[in-house]
């Protein structure tokens, strides 16, 4: 059930991605953040009460707490990060190297988790998943012909900060009911995106919002609520070092449709980097 549900993940970060896109074209992208997570939000907890678990709250236990809190602040981080990567780059450019975390993820898992079950093939498909990121990131162009390298520096910065995500996140939800944990998260990471848009005096920028904007934003976060509850349940039940990666097939839907939204066309080197990561995913998920 867990690989279905991390599958499931996968289809709708995917999806993420190119409304994010859609609701960034003239939106600042730290308002955009706060917008989606409020989104995200009402849906996570809607589930939770649906889910019968929302009353618990309270019984949370002090480390739990404490570990989703800080899951909560590094998904902020990297929400922060991508989106400003994906108002600087194009998609196809910004997703790749975001989903480089999954090396990392893999790794810290080995460590940290003792998950070293079938080590060698879980090492090779973090190899195969290294190269196909290493291919496919193609530096972007400004008008005047020059290389651009400020996407790539956000993107990276979102990496770091969504693989830190996915291994304190595995700490706090245990004993924690999914649901319930992605709902603590979510109101976490609220209160840090709006703190940064407060902070810069952007909040005057929400009345000048289009409408249609808007709306990609909020289904941007609905995607999201959706992706996270399917991932934090397949990380509550299976191995981290083997959901991420399906997690970060993600890639597909968005290069799919980012070639039917945008245009966005990937090079040879880039389409032989997406079959490496592809294949390196697949591999660590048949050796679960």
């Amino acid at each position: 059930m867990w690989l279905l549900a991390a599958a499931l993940s996968a289809l709708f970060a995917g999806i993420t991605a190119i409304f994010a896109k859609c609701g960034i074209q003239k939106t600042d992208s730290d308002v955009a953040t706060a917008l989606r997570t409020a989104v995200v939000l009402l849906f996570a907890w809607c589930i939770a009460f649906a889910a019968g678990s929302a009353g618990t709250v309270l019984e949370i236990d002090a480390k739990s707490l404490f570990f989703l809190i800080l899951s909560g602040l590094a998904t902020g981080a990297s929400w922060l990060c991508y989106f400003k990567a994906l108002s600087l780059g194009d998609v196809n450019q910004v997703t790749p190297v975001d989903k480089s975390s999954t090396v990392l993820s893999v790794l810290l898992a080995i460590l940290i988790f003792g998950e070293t079950e079938r080590l060698a093939v879980k090492l090779a498909g973090a190899s195969l998943l290294a190269a196909g990121i290493f291919l496919m990131i193609e530096p972007q162009k400004t008008s005047g012909g020059r290389k651009n390298g400020r996407w790539l520096i956000y993107a990276v910065l979102s990496a770091l900060f969504a693989a830190l995500t996915s291994i304190l996140a595995k700490i706090g939800i245990s004993g924690v009911e999914s649901n319930l944990g992605t709902a603590v998260r979510t109101a976490v990471v609220l209160l840090m995106a709006w703190g940064i848009v407060l902070i810069k005096g952007k909040q005057r920028q929400l009345k000048t919002i289009g409408r249609k904007e808007l709306g990609f934003i909020a289904l941007s976060g609905l995607a999201t609520g959706g992706s996270w509850l399917c991932y934090y349940y397949a990380v509550q039940n299976g191995p981290v070092s083997v959901v991420v990666p399906i997690d970060k097939l993600s890639v597909l839907v968005t290069v799919l449709f980012s070639r039917l939204a945008f245009k966005e066309k990937l090079s040879r080197k880039a389409s032989a980097g997406l079959c490496l990561m592809v294949i390196g995913t697949l591999a660590m998920a048949v050796g679960a």
